[in-house]
């Protein structure tokens, strides 16, 4: 196919990749022009990724299936077609008339109304150039293969303990599918499908039922299921909307709508939490009344940590809850989040990930780590977190005790969720159509965690830091032990370590942060005192994680106050 070629047709070019939700929007706006200006116009996708994996042809043709793309797709691996066309945003549309002219570009989504305007039938010349040539280098085909357990693109589980079934998001085919224990490790007819594999939102009964690429799943507390009539809701990603599943009937009903691309649900501090890929941010949804409120995030996509309502997410995509809050996997961040009540208020900190155009395939400290574009997460009985790194092919682990992150599995097709059945890992492969099973090895469960602190501006190389201790008229101090442990070791020049007292320098290193902490530090104090007669004395111990950003013209001191 060329240019040349298709003079006398007009030709829009889509520059897209698979890891962008608005260039998946995007491919849905063109799906009705396609049609309706299929005498005049071609249609051509040129995918230019932002990854590595997504340059690996595989995953082009997997993206193509996954998202349906029945146009022509032009793999674009080193860019070349990217700079031809001095594109620099995902999604770009170049519209180029019948002589062979760029007439307009737009970048960004709700474009393509606006470029089909300018589309002028008359000018076009139907006896032109074909509306979808074939060509070695490009690849239209969008095909039905499966997996040999009959899934599609997996993209959500729910362990259904204590039982031991599972419910999966079989995304590619726009259903769910509820089995029994080890259903999906090997080939059983003992399933039950919802949804009628019809793409659409259509309530009721298993068979006539609909969704459009149902991904996150999340059981409710049985009181509440009990009030609202259902036990299962589902992030229905390509219609915007919050489901409900009654596991008695499996009869199917709409909780809520709005959520642009939802991706995953939780149950957290005692309502349901949502992964609004689509516009970057936390929602909380009220399963009873379907009202939607912001939960977390400006809408404005990037990475800076600090109270919830300013904070910036990148298409947060798979939620866990843990004894230290809500984890977050932000996918074009390639990072691991943390949502936490702190200070009175909800608060946002980074565990591992650096930004937009970082990421990378390292283990070690959360600091120094690496991921790309993770799209699960799932907390494991010793408290630490497992990571579907999506394409990186491979499970990590996070342990927020030691803040370490390791790899757990590699070599896997797209891990894009996972779920715990009876202490083993339970993980959809999109890729590879199936679902897999890892046993993990577990410490003993977490100590209780520190008392979390809101993200702290220090805005000086040298801070003071000081803890308060309540102490009742007449007591007096008799032993105290300041400890810091800074994480990364790097973040500390002095001050690190134990000695007598509740008062420290601490001298940081260079470094000025961009919004994401530039590391946390682990305070622990103890100390005895006693009354004035000596007759009763206490002891007291208490651990602070304090995140970190150094901004300058900020604080110089750091006060800590004992409970």
């Amino acid at each position: 196919m060329t240019l040349e070629g298709l003079r006398g047709r007009w030709v829009l070019l889509e520059f897209w990749t698979s890891a962008c939700v608005n260039c998946v929007h995007v491919i849905e706006e063109l799906r009705s022009v396609e049609r309706e200006f299929a005498d005049v116009l071609t249609v051509i996708g040129v995918h230019s990724p932002k990854f590595p994996y997504e340059a690996e042809a595989s995953a082009v043709r997997n993206a193509v299936e996954r998202y349906r793309v029945e146009h022509p797709v032009l793999d674009d691996p080193d860019l070349l077609n990217w700079d031809s066309y001095a594109v620099n945003a995902w999604p770009t549309l170049v519209l180029i008339d019948p002589a062979g002219y760029v007439v307009r570009q737009a970048s960004g989504e709700g474009h393509v109304a606006e470029l089909v305007g300018l589309i002028d039938r008359e000018a076009a010349d139907v006896g032109g150039g074909p509306a979808s040539a074939g060509s070695p280098m490009v690849s239209s085909a969008v095909s039905e293969g499966v997996g040999e357990l009959g899934l599609r693109f997996p993209g959500g589980l729910l362990a259904l303990l204590p039982e031991g079934g599972l419910v999966v998001a079989d995304t590619g085919h726009h259903q769910l599918v509820v089995s029994g224990p080890g259903v999906f490790v090997s080939p059983s007819p003992d399933q039950t499908r919802i949804g009628s594999s019809e793409r659409g939102l259509v309530d009721g009964a298993a068979e006539v039922s609909r969704f459009a690429d149902p991904l996150g799943l999340a059981l409710l507390p049985p009181e509440v299921a009990d009030e609202v009539g259902f036990e299962v809701v589902i992030a229905d990603s390509g219609n915007d909307a919050i489901r409900g599943l009654r596991l008695s009937d499996f009869a199917v009903c709409t909780v809520a709508e709005g959520i642009s691309t939802p991706g995953d649900v939780v149950w957290f501090e005692d309502r349901l939490v949502v992964a609004g890929i689509g516009r970057h941010q936390l929602w909380a949804v009220d399963v009873l009344s379907g009202v939607v409120s912001r939960y977390a995030g400006t809408g404005k996509e990037g990475l800076v940590d600090g109270p919830a309502e300013s904070a910036w997410f990148a298409q947060p995509s798979g939620l866990a809850v843990g004894p230290d809050g809500l984890w977050v996997v932000d996918a074009e961040s390639s990072a691991l989040r943390l949502v936490y009540r702190a200070g009175g208020g909800l608060q946002v900190r980074t565990a591992v990930g650096q930004g937009l155009f970082e990421y990378g395939d390292d283990d070690g400290e959360g600091w120094a780590a690496r991921l790309q574009h993770p799209l699960g997460v799932a907390v494991l009985p010793d408290g630490s977190v497992a990571i579907a790194d999506t394409f990186n092919s491979s499970i990590r682990r996070y342990d927020p005790r030691t803040d370490q992150v390791t790899t757990l599995r590699t070599g896997l097709l797209e891990p894009s969720a996972l779920t715990l059945v009876h202490h083993r890992l339970c993980l959809a492969e999109a890729a590879g159509h199936r679902i897999s099973l890892l046993d993990v090895e577990f410490d003993d469960p977490p100590s209780p965690p520190p008392t979390p602190v809101p993200v702290q501006d220090l805005g000086e190389s040298s801070v003071h830091l000081q803890v308060a201790l309540d102490l009742s008229p007449g007591e007096t101090l008799e032993e105290t032990w300041l400890e810091v442990t800074p994480h990364p070791a790097g973040l500390l020049e002095s001050g690190a370590g134990g000695a007598a007292g509740l008062d420290r320098e601490l001298i940081f290193a260079e470094g000025i942060s961009g919004g994401r902490i530039n590391g946390w530090l682990l305070v622990e104090v103890r100390a005895s005192w006693c009354d004035a007669a000596g007759a009763v004395c206490r002891l007291h111990r208490q651990r602070w994680e304090v995140p970190v950003r150094l901004i300058p013209g900020t604080a110089s001191r750091l006060e800590l106050r004992g409970s």
